[in-house]
Protein backbone atom coordinates (compact mmCIF):
# COMPACT_ATOMS: atom_id res chain seq x y z
CA UNK A 1 0.00 0.00 0.00
CA UNK A 2 1.38 3.45 -0.65
CA UNK A 3 3.12 5.06 2.26
CA UNK A 4 1.76 8.06 3.89
CA UNK A 5 3.51 9.69 6.94
CA UNK A 6 2.08 8.46 9.96
CA UNK A 7 0.78 11.76 11.57
CA UNK A 8 -1.82 14.05 10.66
CA UNK A 9 -4.03 16.38 12.21
CA UNK A 10 -7.48 17.84 10.80
CA UNK A 11 -9.78 20.37 13.65
CA UNK A 12 -11.55 19.89 16.38
CA UNK A 13 -15.09 20.20 17.51
CA UNK A 14 -18.36 18.94 15.23
CA UNK A 15 -17.13 17.16 12.34
CA UNK A 16 -18.64 16.83 9.48
CA UNK A 17 -18.55 14.05 6.31
CA UNK A 18 -15.56 16.17 4.67
CA UNK A 19 -13.15 15.30 7.71
CA UNK A 20 -14.55 11.98 8.64
CA UNK A 21 -13.87 11.03 4.83
CA UNK A 22 -10.76 12.55 4.74
CA UNK A 23 -9.58 10.59 7.59
CA UNK A 24 -10.94 7.11 6.53
CA UNK A 25 -9.17 7.69 3.20
CA UNK A 26 -5.84 8.28 5.15
CA UNK A 27 -6.71 5.33 7.11
CA UNK A 28 -6.85 3.42 3.69
CA UNK A 29 -3.65 4.56 2.18
CA UNK A 30 -1.53 4.08 5.43
CA UNK A 31 -3.69 2.01 7.62
CA UNK A 32 -0.95 2.93 10.59
CA UNK A 33 -1.56 6.41 10.49
CA UNK A 34 -2.32 8.36 13.82
CA UNK A 35 -4.82 11.31 13.44
CA UNK A 36 -5.45 13.94 15.81
CA UNK A 37 -7.90 16.71 16.08
CA UNK A 38 -6.70 20.21 17.32
CA UNK A 39 -7.61 23.49 17.18
CA UNK A 40 -4.31 24.21 15.71
CA UNK A 41 -1.17 22.98 14.18
CA UNK A 42 1.36 22.14 16.10
CA UNK A 43 5.03 24.16 15.52
CA UNK A 44 7.08 22.21 13.32
CA UNK A 45 4.46 19.51 12.41
CA UNK A 46 5.77 17.55 9.68
CA UNK A 47 2.63 15.41 8.81
CA UNK A 48 -0.40 15.81 6.97
CA UNK A 49 -2.92 18.66 7.63
CA UNK A 50 -6.20 18.55 6.34
CA UNK A 51 -9.56 20.97 7.04
CA UNK A 52 -7.23 23.14 8.91
CA UNK A 53 -4.73 26.11 8.88
CA UNK A 54 -5.56 26.89 5.37
CA UNK A 55 -3.22 24.14 3.67
CA UNK A 56 -2.90 22.28 0.94
CA UNK A 57 -5.87 20.34 2.24
CA UNK A 58 -7.97 22.40 3.49
CA UNK A 59 -10.70 24.30 1.20
CA UNK A 60 -11.50 27.76 3.82
CA UNK A 61 -10.27 31.09 4.17
CA UNK A 62 -8.05 32.17 0.83
CA UNK A 63 -7.28 28.34 -0.28
CA UNK A 64 -10.08 28.00 -2.45
CA UNK A 65 -9.73 25.57 -5.49
CA UNK A 66 -12.52 24.64 -7.57
CA UNK A 67 -12.78 22.20 -10.32
CA UNK A 68 -13.27 22.56 -14.20
CA UNK A 69 -16.95 22.43 -14.00
CA UNK A 70 -17.33 24.81 -11.50
CA UNK A 71 -17.73 22.29 -8.36
CA UNK A 72 -15.51 23.58 -5.24
CA UNK A 73 -13.15 21.07 -3.43
CA UNK A 74 -13.45 20.39 0.10
CA UNK A 75 -10.90 18.33 1.99
CA UNK A 76 -12.35 15.18 1.10
CA UNK A 77 -12.43 15.97 -2.31
CA UNK A 78 -8.25 17.93 -2.52
CA UNK A 79 -7.04 14.32 -1.11
CA UNK A 80 -8.92 12.32 -3.42
CA UNK A 81 -7.82 13.73 -6.08
CA UNK A 82 -4.20 13.61 -4.83
CA UNK A 83 -4.05 10.43 -3.74
CA UNK A 84 -7.34 8.26 -5.20
CA UNK A 85 -4.91 7.54 -8.40
CA UNK A 86 -3.23 5.08 -6.33
CA UNK A 87 -6.21 3.09 -5.20
CA UNK A 88 -8.15 3.12 -8.39
CA UNK A 89 -7.58 3.72 -12.21
CA UNK A 90 -7.15 7.28 -13.44
CA UNK A 91 -10.59 6.66 -15.22
CA UNK A 92 -12.11 5.56 -11.94
CA UNK A 93 -10.40 7.71 -9.52
CA UNK A 94 -12.34 10.65 -12.40
CA UNK A 95 -15.71 9.25 -12.09
CA UNK A 96 -15.85 8.36 -8.43
CA UNK A 97 -15.01 12.22 -7.55
CA UNK A 98 -18.15 13.25 -9.98
CA UNK A 99 -20.36 10.71 -8.55
CA UNK A 100 -19.79 10.39 -5.19
CA UNK A 101 -17.40 12.91 -3.55
CA UNK A 102 -18.42 15.96 -5.70
CA UNK A 103 -21.50 16.00 -4.08
CA UNK A 104 -20.08 15.45 -0.13
CA UNK A 105 -17.75 18.44 -1.62
CA UNK A 106 -20.58 20.65 -2.51
CA UNK A 107 -22.77 20.40 0.77
CA UNK A 108 -19.43 20.87 2.83
CA UNK A 109 -18.88 24.23 1.12
CA UNK A 110 -22.24 25.18 0.38
CA UNK A 111 -24.65 23.46 2.67
CA UNK A 112 -27.65 21.18 1.40
CA UNK A 113 -29.70 18.14 2.79
CA UNK A 114 -26.98 15.06 1.19
CA UNK A 115 -28.31 12.25 3.40
CA UNK A 116 -24.45 10.66 3.97
CA UNK A 117 -23.24 13.88 5.21
CA UNK A 118 -26.50 14.01 7.22
CA UNK A 119 -25.90 10.59 8.74
CA UNK A 120 -22.30 11.41 9.41
CA UNK A 121 -22.88 14.27 11.20
CA UNK A 122 -25.54 13.00 13.03
CA UNK A 123 -23.26 10.88 15.12
CA UNK A 124 -21.62 13.97 16.89
CA UNK A 125 -22.50 13.82 20.33
CA UNK A 126 -25.66 15.33 21.10
CA UNK A 127 -25.95 18.84 23.17
CA UNK A 128 -27.23 16.62 26.28
CA UNK A 129 -25.20 13.56 25.77
CA UNK A 130 -21.68 12.91 27.89
CA UNK A 131 -20.07 11.77 24.89
CA UNK A 132 -16.56 11.96 23.73
CA UNK A 133 -16.15 13.96 20.64
CA UNK A 134 -12.83 12.46 19.57
CA UNK A 135 -14.49 9.06 20.12
CA UNK A 136 -17.96 9.57 17.80
CA UNK A 137 -15.36 10.86 15.39
CA UNK A 138 -13.65 7.86 15.18
CA UNK A 139 -16.97 5.98 15.13
CA UNK A 140 -17.50 7.85 12.35
CA UNK A 141 -14.41 7.31 10.24
CA UNK A 142 -14.81 3.62 10.88
CA UNK A 143 -18.23 3.62 8.86
CA UNK A 144 -16.89 5.70 6.35
CA UNK A 145 -13.60 3.78 6.22
CA UNK A 146 -16.09 0.34 5.22
CA UNK A 147 -18.24 2.38 2.99
CA UNK A 148 -15.15 3.64 1.12
CA UNK A 149 -13.20 0.20 1.05
CA UNK A 150 -16.27 -1.30 -0.25
CA UNK A 151 -16.28 1.55 -3.12
CA UNK A 152 -13.21 1.23 -4.30
CA UNK A 153 -13.18 -2.76 -4.07
CA UNK A 154 -16.42 -1.97 -6.27
CA UNK A 155 -14.23 -0.04 -8.62
CA UNK A 156 -11.40 -2.47 -8.95
CA UNK A 157 -14.28 -5.62 -9.78
CA UNK A 158 -15.94 -3.01 -12.61
CA UNK A 159 -12.02 -2.51 -13.64
CA UNK A 160 -11.75 -6.37 -13.89
CA UNK A 161 -15.12 -7.13 -15.43
CA UNK A 162 -13.85 -4.55 -18.22
CA UNK A 163 -10.78 -6.36 -19.18
CA UNK A 164 -12.71 -9.52 -19.19
CA UNK A 165 -15.32 -8.12 -21.62
CA UNK A 166 -13.23 -6.31 -23.77
CA UNK A 167 -11.53 -9.57 -24.71
CA UNK A 168 -14.61 -11.03 -25.12
CA UNK A 169 -15.93 -8.55 -27.70
CA UNK A 170 -12.37 -9.36 -29.62
CA UNK A 171 -13.44 -12.94 -30.47
CA UNK A 172 -17.71 -11.35 -30.91
CA UNK A 173 -19.05 -13.46 -33.45
CA UNK A 174 -21.72 -12.41 -35.73
CA UNK A 175 -23.51 -9.77 -33.11
CA UNK A 176 -22.95 -12.55 -30.71
CA UNK A 177 -20.38 -11.70 -27.74
CA UNK A 178 -19.82 -15.23 -25.22
CA UNK A 179 -18.23 -14.28 -22.02
CA UNK A 180 -17.00 -16.57 -19.92
CA UNK A 181 -18.43 -15.73 -16.98
CA UNK A 182 -21.12 -13.51 -15.56
CA UNK A 183 -19.61 -10.26 -15.39
CA UNK A 184 -21.33 -6.10 -15.87
CA UNK A 185 -21.47 -5.90 -19.53
CA UNK A 186 -22.86 -2.98 -20.10
CA UNK A 187 -20.88 0.11 -19.92
CA UNK A 188 -18.44 -1.67 -22.69
CA UNK A 189 -21.06 -3.51 -25.39
CA UNK A 190 -24.11 -1.11 -25.44
CA UNK A 191 -21.83 1.15 -27.48
CA UNK A 192 -20.47 -1.82 -29.78
CA UNK A 193 -22.28 -2.89 -32.72
CA UNK A 194 -23.16 -6.25 -30.84
CA UNK A 195 -27.02 -7.43 -30.02
CA UNK A 196 -26.50 -10.49 -27.96
CA UNK A 197 -24.09 -11.66 -25.02
CA UNK A 198 -24.09 -15.28 -23.68
CA UNK A 199 -22.91 -16.13 -20.40
CA UNK A 200 -23.31 -18.59 -17.52
CA UNK A 201 -26.65 -18.43 -15.25
CA UNK A 202 -25.98 -18.90 -11.61
CA UNK A 203 -28.49 -21.19 -11.86
CA UNK A 204 -27.39 -23.62 -14.70
CA UNK A 205 -27.03 -23.56 -18.36
CA UNK A 206 -26.81 -20.27 -20.10
CA UNK A 207 -28.40 -17.21 -20.54
CA UNK A 208 -28.61 -14.85 -23.68
CA UNK A 209 -29.28 -11.02 -23.39
CA UNK A 210 -30.16 -8.18 -25.40
CA UNK A 211 -27.46 -5.65 -25.27
CA UNK A 212 -30.01 -2.04 -25.10
CA UNK A 213 -29.54 0.36 -27.20
CA UNK A 214 -28.18 2.82 -24.12
CA UNK A 215 -27.22 3.20 -20.68
CA UNK A 216 -30.32 4.03 -19.35
CA UNK A 217 -32.92 2.56 -21.89
CA UNK A 218 -34.92 -0.10 -21.76
CA UNK A 219 -35.37 -0.71 -25.50
CA UNK A 220 -33.07 -3.58 -26.48
CA UNK A 221 -31.35 -3.25 -30.36
CA UNK A 222 -32.42 -6.51 -31.15
CA UNK A 223 -35.18 -8.97 -29.12
CA UNK A 224 -36.16 -12.48 -29.57
CA UNK A 225 -38.92 -13.45 -31.52
CA UNK A 226 -42.49 -12.70 -30.19
CA UNK A 227 -43.73 -16.11 -30.28
CA UNK A 228 -41.34 -17.12 -27.81
CA UNK A 229 -42.22 -14.72 -24.93
CA UNK A 230 -43.37 -16.02 -22.11
CA UNK A 231 -42.83 -19.21 -22.97
CA UNK A 232 -41.04 -22.21 -21.26
CA UNK A 233 -42.04 -26.04 -21.79
CA UNK A 234 -43.57 -25.54 -25.43
CA UNK A 235 -40.10 -23.55 -26.48
CA UNK A 236 -38.34 -26.01 -27.90
CA UNK A 237 -40.86 -26.75 -30.38
CA UNK A 238 -41.91 -23.09 -31.10
CA UNK A 239 -38.33 -21.98 -31.99
CA UNK A 240 -36.98 -25.31 -33.37
CA UNK A 241 -34.05 -25.27 -30.78
CA UNK A 242 -33.63 -27.73 -28.40
CA UNK A 243 -32.55 -26.99 -24.82
CA UNK A 244 -33.84 -23.75 -25.03
CA UNK A 245 -35.80 -23.48 -21.48
CA UNK A 246 -37.49 -19.92 -20.87
CA UNK A 247 -37.65 -16.79 -22.57
CA UNK A 248 -38.80 -13.82 -20.90
CA UNK A 249 -42.33 -11.98 -21.66
CA UNK A 250 -40.28 -8.71 -22.85
CA UNK A 251 -38.56 -10.60 -24.93
CA UNK A 252 -34.86 -9.77 -23.93
CA UNK A 253 -33.68 -13.28 -21.97
CA UNK A 254 -33.62 -16.21 -23.49
CA UNK A 255 -32.28 -19.68 -20.80
CA UNK A 256 -30.99 -22.78 -22.74
CA UNK A 257 -29.19 -25.64 -21.23
CA UNK A 258 -25.87 -25.42 -23.20
CA UNK A 259 -24.08 -22.64 -24.82
CA UNK A 260 -24.75 -23.90 -28.36
CA UNK A 261 -28.66 -23.39 -28.01
CA UNK A 262 -28.26 -19.90 -26.00
CA UNK A 263 -26.25 -18.66 -29.47
CA UNK A 264 -28.40 -20.59 -32.06
CA UNK A 265 -31.50 -18.61 -30.38
CA UNK A 266 -29.50 -15.01 -30.64
CA UNK A 267 -28.44 -16.43 -34.40
CA UNK A 268 -32.18 -16.43 -35.45
CA UNK A 269 -33.20 -13.56 -33.27
CA UNK A 270 -30.49 -11.44 -35.41
CA UNK A 271 -31.78 -13.22 -38.89
CA UNK A 272 -35.68 -12.24 -38.24
CA UNK A 273 -34.99 -9.02 -36.90
CA UNK A 274 -36.70 -6.03 -38.68
CA UNK A 275 -34.38 -4.39 -38.12
CA UNK A 276 -30.13 -3.98 -37.04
Amino acid sequence: MYQLPYEAVTHNGRFHADDVFSAALLKILNPEIHISRVSSVPDNFSGIVFDLADGAFDHHNSNMKYRANGVPYASFGLLWKEYGHILVSASAAKSFDESFIQPLDTQDNYGGNNMLCRAITQANPKWDSCSDPDECFFKAVDIAKFILINEIESMRSTERAIKIVKEALENQRNGIVTLSIGVPWKSVLIPEPVYFVVYPSTRGGFNAQAVPKGIDSNECKIYFPEEWRGQTNTLVKISGVSDLTFCHSSGYLISAKSIDAAVKACEIAIKNAPYK
